[in-house]
């Protein structure tokens, strides 16, 4: 069946896995490091518990306005059509992290990726068939360190190199929240930083359906990129070019794009010894 979710319907009950993915259960379990464990979600109350995590984050902590049909949850129509990747404190069995992955067969599914939504991504079309889009990644406040963040990207590499995929893309939030004043001059400062050493060649640009017009806006703060995207840019990835808007999450959005060939060798050994 091709159609959208029903809104109004729970998820269904089982949707994992879909046709042939390998997505490697059984060695999340033994990548577990510093108290910490990396699962699939396997049924639809694991997928509410990533959904529960992302709504602290995004509307607790940042403040964003979700359009969604179970309180207390983030919710959208990509959810039943993604994997959804988890990280779960050994301890509590708390879910700490999270990521979902849209791979290209179900982008097609349900219609588009999400970063289609906010970026022109016609440039991309090349790298659609093997490419996944990564998504609605966040984790616990009172774990943001820096065990969780390679629990998951090990899990992430070993995922496409199952499935031969190689390309990620995404959108990486920047909050517009400066000195508890709303304003558009950290996004355009990041930006200004980041296309300087880190701009993908000119055949991979995107560009922004809501543009924040970061050439009117004062690009010389001196201010650090948030954590996740300096640990992109660590692991090589390239931004495709300026941010979008995005009022909802009253973020700023900056498209990137990470190959596995593009892995430094390091994390490359430490990504895909077992899966390369």
């Amino acid at each position: 069946m091709n159609e959208l979710p029903n809104p109004t319907l729970p998820l269904s009950p089982v949707s994992l896995p879909r046709g042939s993915l390998h997505r490697g259960d059984h060695e999340l379990g033994a990548q577990g490091r510093g108290g910490v464990a990396v699962v699939w979600a396997r049924d639809a109350q694991e997928v509410r518990e990533a959904q529960r995590l992302r709504y602290r984050v995004f509307a607790g902590e940042m403040g964003a306005r979700l359009d969604t049909w179970i309180p207390g949850h983030d919710v959208d129509i990509f959810d039943d059509y993604c994997e959804h990747l988890l990280v779960r404190d050994e301890a509590s069995g708390e879910v700490i992290g999270t990521y979902r992955l849209l791979t290209p067969q179900q982008a097609k599914r349900v219609g588009s990726f999400y970063s289609d939504t906010e970026f022109d991504l016609f440039r991309l079309r090349n790298l659609r068939e093997r490419m996944v889009e990564l998504g609605r990644s966040c984790v616990h406040p009172d774990h943001r360190h820096g065990g969780v963040i390679l629990a998951l990207w090990g899990a992430l590499a070993a995922f496409m190199a199952r499935n031969k995929l190689d390309t990620m893309v995404g959108c990486a939030s920047i909050p517009m929240l400066h000195n508890g004043v709303v304003s558009g001059d950290v996004a355009a400062s990041i930006w200004q930083q980041v296309r300087r050493a880190h701009l993908a060649p000119i055949e991979y640009h995107v560009t922004p359906r809501l543009p924040l017009p970061v050439d009117r806006l004062d690009g010389s703060l001196q201010v650090e990129p948030p954590a996740l995207i300096k640990g992109y840019l660590r692991l090589g990835a390239k931004v495709l070019g300026p941010p979008a808007w995005d009022p909802d999450f009253n973020s700023a959005d900056l498209p990137m794009l990470m190959r596995l060939q593009d892995l430094p060798a390091r994390y490359r050994r430490h990504f895909l010894g077992s899966a390369a």
